[in-house]
């Protein structure tokens, strides 16, 4: 391509020098060297602008000719009678070959500038993409493919030694197989060999400081030195930041897991002392000779509900467990949605003891969803409610079918929850200044809803309502009859 465009500026000369010849030649009293020399020159510095220094020399050559055989006495023949037309001559090539020269490298060095800035922004471009590598699982794969893309190789690669084996990422729509004897004989000597040919790869190291940690294989386009290794420098920069967060994402869930560790323990120290020590009261009494048969009864009714309390505790633990061990399946039935309200309040019966509850359906139309999961995250929803609001308040609940999912709503009649807790209260073990203060609890209710309604692709929200109390409103994927 580029031996054709220098071929084509040469004829473009040869053509530019004939105009030149025909019309000094024709042109009344023209006669003087230097006009006609300049004439000539015009051609050689346009010629020497636009195309190479060889097309230049030979433009300079032709024109010298010309101008000897045509201008210089005797005219028709190349020879010159006079020696100042010797010097004239010599002149006018001497010009045009510094001429032709200057040109070329002129605009050599304007092409190594514009292909230095063409690389920094290259190099800049992957820089930004490097930011988006935050797991260090799919770093040297993705790390790979920007490389080629944004210098558009036929071929990268970022090989990682697996003691005595390679492992290659590579990425480009070149096939190539690279040798791990050669990789490895690379990389123990840490030397750089670049060679951007046809049938070559260049095998770069990539290094954290002084430590080599891979190499960068690259083959396809030229490219400088410098910027192979401004390139390695960047990807080994990626990998180590992608390992780095790896590293940090570990240590969080770790300092989670220990603060959620203790907010269980804590929770589950606090919420099995009060009924154990209410049943251990209980059961003292029940052995003492003074309660009577009423007494008795009220005894026994204490008993059972805080192992009725203690149940609920070891199944919310065991449901958690389940969630996050993804046991959790779903059982698609046809079912009728005040089936589900009857099936949840039935589940929590001992803690809505003495409470009314406002149950309103707007259609009892049938609804293919799993009616179990479904009621397990309303009867959480139900417990909550009753939990923090005046044991006189009533708990509304509303459900509405609307499209292609069913909508429950349970509303109390509390307090409300603080704007600062709005945004925690489906998070595990979060409780709310308020609640601390008021009720025992693990927190683990709402979590457990949201966890029981993510594995049917529902969602739950909540919200305070403008006249008092909270709302919390859960909408499930069903399918219509």
């Amino acid at each position: 391509m580029a031996i054709s465009a220098a071929v084509r500026h040469l004829v473009l000369g040869f053509v530019g020098i004939a105009l030149i010849t025909v019309l000094l030649w024709w042109w009344p009293n023209v006669s003087n060297a230097t006009t006609i020399a300049l004439g000539y020159l015009i051609v050689v510095l346009l010629v020497a602008a636009t195309s190479r220094l060889w097309v230049a020399v030979t433009t300079s050559i032709a024109a010298m000719l010309a101008f000897n055989f045509f201008f210089l006495p005797p005219v028709g023949a190349f020879v010159i009678a006079d020696p100042q037309n010797w010097v004239a001559l010599f002149a006018f090539l001497a010009v045009s070959l510094v001429a032709s020269n200057l040109s070329a490298v002129a605009r050599d060095r304007t092409r190594v500038a514009e292909t230095r800035r063409d690389e920094l922004g290259r190099l800049l471009d992957l820089s930004r993409d490097v930011l988006l590598i935050t797991d260090s699982q799919e770093a040297h794969g993705r790390l790979a493919g920007f490389i080629a893309r944004r210098f558009d190789l036929d071929y990268a690669a970022i090989c990682v030694p697996q003691g005595s084996e390679w492992a290659v990422f590579r990425a480009g729509p070149r096939e190539l197989a690279l040798d791990p004897r050669d990789l490895s004989s690379a990389f123990d000597s840490v030397q750089t060999d670049h060679r951007f040919t046809a049938d070559a790869v260049s095998l770069v190291p990539l290094r954290l400081g002084t430590k080599p940690i891979g190499m960068l294989a690259a083959a396809g386009r030229p490219l400088e030195s410098g910027t192979v290794d401004a390139v390695a420098g960047i990807a080994a920069i990626a990998i180590e930041r992608a390992q780095f967060l790896d590293e940090r994402k570990s240590a969080e869930l770790a300092r989670q897991s220990e603060e959620l560790k203790s907010a269980l323990l804590a929770s589950l120290g606090h919420d099995l002392r009060t009924p154990l020590t209410a049943i251990r009261v209980a059961a003292s009494n029940l052995q003492a000779s003074w309660p009577n048969e009423q007494e008795r009864r009220d005894q026994s009714e204490i008993i059972l509900a805080e192992v009725d309390q203690l149940t609920r505790l070891f199944q919310n633990i065991l449901e958690m467990a389940r969630i996050d061990a993804g046991a959790v399946t779903e059982d698609m039935r046809w079912v009728a949605p005040s089936e589900i309200v009857d099936a949840a309040r039935s589940r929590v019966e001992h803690t809505l003891r003495g409470r009314r509850l406002r149950i309103s359906v707007e259609s009892d139309q049938l609804a293919r969803l799993d009616p179990r999961l479904t009621a397990a995250a309303l009867s959480q929803l139900l417990e909550n409610a009753a939990q923090y609001s005046p044991a006189e308040s009533p708990i509304d609940v509303a459900a509405s079918m609307d499209g292609g999912s069913l909508t429950i709503a349970v509303r109390d009649h509390g307090p409300g929850i603080p704007t600062a807790d709005l945004p925690h209260v489906f998070e595990r073990f979060y409780r709310g200044a308020n609640a601390k203060r008021r009720r025992s609890g693990t927190g683990m209710g709402l979590a457990i809803a949201r966890g029981i309604l993510a594995v049917e692709r529902g969602m739950i929200s909540a919200e305070n309502c403008q006249d008092g109390g909270a709302r919390f409103t859960m909408v499930v994927p069903a399918e219509v009859k």
